[in-house]
Formats: C-alpha cells, sequence, structure tokens
C-alpha cells in the first residue's frame, strides 16, 4: 500500500507548489516511485509545446515516476481564476468522483503520493463543494503550509481547526518564508509551535531562486513515512 497526504495551505501563493516538490524529493530518498498530483489547477500555458500547468509541470520534475496527464493533473482549466470561476468559464464540472479514481490509479503505481491542493482549505471547485471536500473525499493526512506573513497566525489557526473538523488528522505543518522582510519571524513559528499540536516537517528559507531539490534536506520525515 502506498503513502500519501494532501498539502494545503494558509492561502494561495504561499508556497504549496515548492513545499510539495521538496517533499517528494525527501520522499524520494526512501522510496522509488514518487509522484506528485494536482488534482484541479486553474492557468495553462505552453510548456515544450503542450498545455500545461505551472504547479503540475514543477511537481512532474521532483516526481521519480511518469503518469498519464489525466491522472496526476485531471483537472486543467485555461484561466488562472479560482477554480469554481474557470470551470464556469471552461465549461467544466469539477468531479471529485472522477479525481478520486485518478488518485487510486496513482496510488496503485506508486510507494508515496503527494497530493497538491488549490489554493487555501475552502478554496471554491463548484458551487457546492470546496478542496476541503475534495481532502475529506481523499481522506488523506493533511499537511499545512504556512506562508510566514504577518497575518498567518490566524489563518493558521483557522485552517488546523477547519482540517480537524473535518475528521481529518493534520499530520504536520511546513513554515515557508515567502518574506524575507517579516518582522519576529522567529516569534511567529514559536506561537505556531504552541498552537498547531502538529509537528513541525521543515522550515522552508526564503530563495531567490527557488530550489526544490535543495530544500528536501529541511524535511524531517515521520518514522512511518520513510
Amino acid at each position: 500500500m502506498s503513502f500519501g497526504c494532501f498539502v494545503t495551505g494558509t492561502n494561495t501563493g504561499v508556497g504549496k507548489s515548492l513545499a510539495s516538490a521538496a517533499l517528494l524529493h525527501a520522499l524520494a530518498r526512501h522510496h522509488a516511485r514518487v509522484v506528485g498530483m494536482k488534482p484541479v489547477a486553474a492557468g495553462a500555458e505552453l510548456f515544450d509545446g503542450v498545455l500545461a500547468n505551472e504547479d503540475a509541470v514543477a511537481l512532474r520534475a521532483a516526481s521519480t515516476l511518469a503518469v498519464p496527464p489525466e491522472l496526476d493533473n485531471p483537472v486543467l482549466l485555461p484561466d488562472p481564476l479560482s477554480p469554481h470561476i474557470a470551470a464556469q468559464r471552461a465549461g467544466v464540472h469539477i468531479d471529485i468522483a472522477a479525481i478520486l479514481n485518478s488518485y487510486r490509479q496513482l496510488a496503485e503505481r506508486a510507494d508515496a503520493v503527494v497530493v497538491e491542493g488549490a489554493g487555501g482549505w475552502h478554496v471554491p471547485l463548484s458551487d457546492t463543494s470546496t478542496g476541503a471536500d475534495l481532502a475529506q473525499a481523499l481522506n488523506l493526512p493533511v499537511i499545512l503550509v504556512v506562508g510566514l506573513r504577518l497575518g498567518c497566525l490566524s489563518h493558521a489557526a483557522l485552517t488546523a481547526e477547519a482540517i480537524r473538523a473535518r475528521g481529518l488528522r493534520l499530520a504536520g505543518w511546513v513554515v515557508s518564508r515567502i518574506d524575507p522582510h517579516m518582522l519576529a519571524p522567529e516569534d511567529n513559528i514559536a506561537w505556531l509551535r504552541q498552537h498547531l499540536n502538529a509537528p513541525l516537517l521543515a522550515d522552508l528559507p526564503h530563495q531567490s531562486a527557488p530550489d526544490a531539490r535543495a530544500l528536501a534536506a529541511c524535511y524531517q520525515l515521520p518514522l512511518e513515512w520513510t
């Protein structure tokens, strides 16, 4: 049976993709077949002549297992908007059951699957479903990426509470130092350590040129993941 986890963030633009790619590299030190999954990606551009999402491309680059795009990115939406709006504009219905089927096929092929959510925890996927519904359906341990900036403490606490309210396990959290000029970062991290009631898995420094492979060394993986 493969290991799987769901990566969410305190908001969009907090470094989830970088944290997820670094986690894939860290897991690859212990597992031969690791793969990233971006179930819903809003925003597509040409990569080597093929339309793709930059987050999905980053996860593929960090994976050791190559899979068809309909498995690792089953919903690719052209416009960089909230998924429910991007889906409406594209005439697409985001089907959680279909995403679950893609995940199960990945889990059959891989030793470890890292699933990166879109935006924050409650990002709308349709008029009736959110990213939280997808995470609950997947029923995987959740990793929370905290973008370290002013306001992150409330966002992190609220997200952790919402994760647990869904009956899911907050397996750990990751510090993403997205604001190199933030005042008192260590004091903020100390508060998070005290209040999130989950292990700190990695403290990712700010990088002018992000390097997921190098950041893999920042992870302290639980023994059951190795």
